[in-house]
């Protein structure tokens, strides 16, 4: 990167930075709001431990498309699923979000930004139906060991995200096992 779009640089990675105090629905095993920012970094740690290796898929390419995947959530914040509304506007809000985020940035560092988040949101190469499935896997996950609320809706998650974590037998393994940790919770009575 030259010197001369540093500024510009600078400008992205302190509006980003939102990221770390917007909050999502899931809470942290230590009671705290999970934000942005936690969620997006155990993505990454998910797509690097259990795919980084796998046969047909560009690592670099499905961690880099996990950073970017929420990153106009910066400006719009997070909606919750259960509160997603069908045929609502969300991917047209989001993606107007982070163009209006990544505008700093040097033109081909914004390209690559908006290319990856596009891919990811049809979900259109092996990579971004992984990011997909972890994303909601990471989520589930979270939901899983999180001190929820007493109300907590854990039948939402035993549907949530289906169609993206069927397909790959990995997921499919991972997702068996958190769907039993779901139900067990349910059972127990929440938070």
């Amino acid at each position: 990167m030259q010197t001369d779009g540093l500024e510009g640089t600078l400008a992205f990675l302190r509006a980003a930075e939102r990221l770390k105090t917007v909050t999502r629905s899931a809470w942290t095993s230590a009671g705290q709001a999970e934000s942005v920012a936690e969620h997006t970094w155990r993505l990454c740690l998910m797509a690097m431990v259990l795919y980084g290796r796998a046969d047909g898929l560009d690592p670099a390419k499905l961690v880099k498309m996990c950073l970017v995947h929420d990153l106009g959530e910066a400006l719009g914040g997070d909606i919750p699923a259960p509160a997603q509304q069908a045929g609502a506007p969300k991917a047209d809000r989001e993606r107007a979000d982070l163009v209006q985020l990544i505008a700093p940035l040097p033109p081909a560092v914004r390209g690559e930004i908006l290319e990856l988040w596009d891919e990811y949101e049809a979900a259109v190469s092996p990579e971004a139906r992984v990011a997909k499935g972890l994303d909601k896997l990471e989520t589930i996950l979270q939901h899983t060991q999180g001190a929820n609320p007493a109300d907590f809706d854990y039948a939402f998650n035993l549907a949530y995200g289906r169609r993206y974590t069927a397909a790959d037998p990995l997921m499919t393994a991972l997702r068996a096992r958190l769907d039993a940790e779901t139900a067990r919770r349910a059972e127990e009575g929440g938070g």
